[in-house]
C-alpha cells in the first residue's frame, strides 16, 4: 500500500447501489440533459445513475491519474465540446481534488456529484453521499475478483496430511 494509504474502506456491489440510490433520490428534481462520466472510476456510478434516473444521453470525459494506487500526472484524452451547463459531472470520488480541478476546469457549469469524497477533495464537488479518510483507499467492487476459499475443514486436513 502506498505511504499516503493507512487504512482501507471496501465497497461491495450492493452497497454501491445503495448508495447510488442514495444520491439519486436527491438529485430526481434536477433538470439535466444528461451524464458526463469521468472515465474510468466514473463509469459505473455514472451508468447506474442514468438507470435510476432514467436518463439516455451520456458522454465521457477521459482522464488518467492513477496508476494503482499512486497518483500520476494528469493526461486528458478526451475532453467535451461544451461548459455543462445542464449536465451532470459524475465520478466515483474526489480525493485530492487534482482530477475534480481538471474537470471543474474543463466543465464549469455542470453539477459535479460523487459517491465517496476525501477531505481535501470535498469542497470542489456540489454533492457527494459519504465521506472518507483522506488516508484511507477505497478497494470498489469493479477492481476486485470473487475467489473460491476453502472451507477450514478442507485446509486442516490438507495440513495434517
Amino acid at each position: 500500500m502506498s505511504s499516503r494509504y493507512h487504512k482501507h474502506f471496501t465497497v461491495s456491489w450492493d452497497q454501491l447501489h445503495r448508495d447510488v440510490r442514495e444520491l439519486c433520490h436527491r438529485l430526481m428534481e434536477r433538470d439535466l440533459k444528461g451524464i458526463i462520466a469521468v472515465t474510468r472510476g466514473g463509469l459505473i456510478p455514472a451508468a447506474l445513475i442514468a438507470r435510476e434516473l432514467d436518463i439516455r444521453l451520456i458522454d465521457t470525459v477521459c482522464i488518467k491519474s492513477y496508476e494503482h494506487m499512486d497518483q500520476d500526472a494528469l493526461h486528458v484524452l478526451k475532453g467535451v465540446d461544451h461548459d455543462g451547463d445542464g449536465w451532470l459531472l459524475v465520478d466515483d470520488l474526489v480525493d485530492t481534488g487534482k482530477t475534480a480541478r481538471a474537470v471543474r476546469e474543463m466543465l464549469p457549469q455542470a453539477y459535479f456529484v460523487t459517491i465517496y469524497a476525501k477531505p481535501e477533495g470535498r469542497p470542489l464537488v456540489d454533492q457527494y453521499l459519504t465521506e472518507v479518510a483522506q488516508d484511507c483507499w477505497i478497494q470498489f467492487p469493479w477492481d476486485m475478483g470473487v475467489a473460491y476459499v476453502e472451507p477450514l475443514v478442507d485446509r486442516h486436513r490438507s495440513a495434517v496430511e
